[in-house]
């Protein structure tokens, strides 16, 4: 009896043990990462009297950030190259260099409502301030000595500095892959001589800008924690009298016809058919099936997800997916291909309520055995 005891305290702590390492599987959830980011692009600087299509440049940016949190973050930001500006009544432009150091804070909206960190694309806010440093003015001076009344506030010559405010948006791929990109638009408000003509108004500088993303230092945390194992007492025990029991006759085997069945998801990424590695488990196990009874017959039907593509875009990934795993039980598992019916149902069946789960196949079966009890 106090072995029993002593090897039921055992089991409880190995389970409690298991129970924290399936919590941190995968390496536990998303918690922070750092990146650095290359951006370029186009920029205009605002002008109610010009056109902004002849006032488009080039632009580049780099960056370097940090998530806090998968929806907090931060990031020191520092872009530019030249602006430019325009008299259409002249006919003239005039170029200037210029550079842009912000610190912005950036808060991941889709994270903010959703866990799934590894969706397809994320939509971020971007807000934050800094300094705008603008230099090399001589084409507007040259355009002016004639006429200082046409810019008579410009900065000329000399540096000009000046405040910077943004804020904008972007698109960003999947959060947890090392590599990604960008799409940002951004607004950044500037004095009212950043561009050398005065309105009484402050100064608009618009950009768009695509990225390439290198993330690193990624840091994950348990979902919970596993809880302190608790000794088991050991209630004090009488040895128990034995008696011997009566000997009986042993009734004969019986014959029972008992039924296995066969239910396995292998489930998809957008877009991608190999069913292999991610469903290597569930393909041994309808292999294992095969080979345990002969006799048995596996359907596979092919899904696909309502919520990306069409409907005939749908029911070719969906074909194409039962044919991918049929293809690797009969040439990596060796499975015999009469044994394999597949069917597809495109996007016209949703197994699962979670959109992303319909990317899959379902690989069904049933036999029967003869057990004697």
């Amino acid at each position: 009896m106090r072995r029993t005891l002593f090897l039921a305290a055992i089991t409880l702590f190995a389970a409690s043990t298991v129970k924290a390492q399936d919590c941190c599987k995968n390496g536990g959830q998303l918690k922070s990462w750092s990146y650095v980011e290359a951006q370029g692009g186009v920029q205009f600087t605002g002008d109610k009297d010009v056109s902004f299509t002849k006032l488009l440049m080039p632009q580049g940016a780099l960056s370097f950030g940090h998530y806090f949190t998968p929806v907090v973050g931060a990031r020191l930001h520092v872009e530019g190259l030249q602006g430019k500006g325009r008299f259409d009544d002249l006919d003239k432009n005039y170029k200037w260099n210029y550079i842009t150091t912000d610190a912005d804070l950036l808060v991941n909206i889709s994270n903010l409502f959703s866990k799934n960190y590894a969706r397809p694309l994320n939509l971020i806010f971007v807000g934050g301030i800094g300094l705008a440093n603008a230099w090399n003015n001589d084409e507007l001076t040259g355009i002016v000595e004639g006429d200082p009344t046409l810019a008579p506030l410009a900065w000329g010559k000399n540096n000009y500095l000046t405040h910077n405010l943004r804020a904008g948006l972007r698109l960003e791929t999947n959060v947890t892959k090392p590599f990604g990109v960008s799409l940002e638009v951004d607004a950044n408000n500037m004095d009212d001589r950043f561009n050398s003509k005065t309105n009484d108004k402050d100064d608009w500088m618009f950009s768009a800008k695509l990225g390439l993303i290198w993330r690193f230092g990624y840091k994950k945390q348990c979902c919970e924690k596993a809880p302190e194992p608790k000794a088991v007492p050991i209630p004090p025990v009488k040895e128990p009298v034995v008696v011997a029991p009566p000997v009986e006759k042993k009734p004969e085997p019986k014959a029972v016809v008992k039924t296995e069945k066969l239910h396995e998801s292998v489930f998809y990424v957008i877009c991608k058919s190999d069913p292999l590695p991610a469903g290597k488990n569930e393909l041994q196990r309808v292999a294992d099936f095969l080979k345990k009874h002969a006799d048995a017959k596996v359907q596979i039907v092919g899904y696909a997800d309502k919520g990306t593509g069409n409907a005939r875009v749908n029911k070719m990934y969906a074909e194409r997916r039962a044919a991918q795993c049929k293809d690797a039980l009969v040439k990596q598992f060796g499975c015999d291909a009469n044994r394999i019916v597949i069917d597809s149902k495109g996007d016209t069946v949703q197994p699962f309520t979670e959109n992303d789960k319909n990317r899959c196949v379902i690989i069904d079966s049933e036999a029967q055995y003869t057990v004697y009890e």
